[in-house]
């Protein structure tokens, strides 16, 4: 899976395809045929909530952390740190980086990207949002499958890691 900034828009070339999402050009995330696009609003909200969701970080982030965290998802690294959170994940790096199933970068961006294609399922009519009143929790139904439940694999915690203000 690649995540990169992407060119100005006079050299994108038209590669949309049915199943693709897109809200914007500013950054582009690829993985086999699927290629997604995101303004720069989007893609900063979905990767705070993906570092959220592992545990990583907590409550609302500033500016610069958000600037970092992105940094982070997009390079890989963090070499300039803009913030406290940049400071805290050079510091981490080992506990951070390794295989891709260990690699906190791996998996923002996987969470990042089935985000989107989950929201893409839903707009196209594929996945309906549900409301489990049991669990109090939101999930994703199949309308064309008697709105059978998706499971989603679960995703690793960083929570031993984490940064903490």
């Amino acid at each position: 899976m690649t995540t990169r900034r992407a060119p100005p828009a006079d050299m994108n070339m038209d590669t949309a395809k049915r199943g693709n999402y897109e809200s914007g050009s500013d950054y582009v995330l690829e993985y086999g045929e699927l290629r997604f696009t995101f303004n720069e609003r989007d893609f900063t909200e979905r990767v705070e909530q993906a570092a959220a969701k592992l545990g990583f970080v907590g409550g609302a982030l500033g500016d610069h952390e958000r600037e970092d965290l992105v940094n982070l998802a997009v390079n890989g690294e963090v070499p300039e740190p803009q913030s406290e959170l940049g400071e805290h994940i050079n510091l981490c790096w080992g506990d951070l980086n390794g295989p891709s199933e260990r690699s906190l970068v791996h998996w923002i961006r996987r969470l990042v990207f089935r985000g989107a294609w989950l929201d893409q399922r839903v707009m196209e009519g594929e996945l309906e949002i549900v409301f489990d009143e049991h669990t109090h929790s939101f999930g994703y139904a199949q309308p064309d499958r008697n709105f059978e439940l998706i499971e989603l694999s679960p995703e690793p915690s960083w929570r031993a890691v984490a940064y903490r203000r």
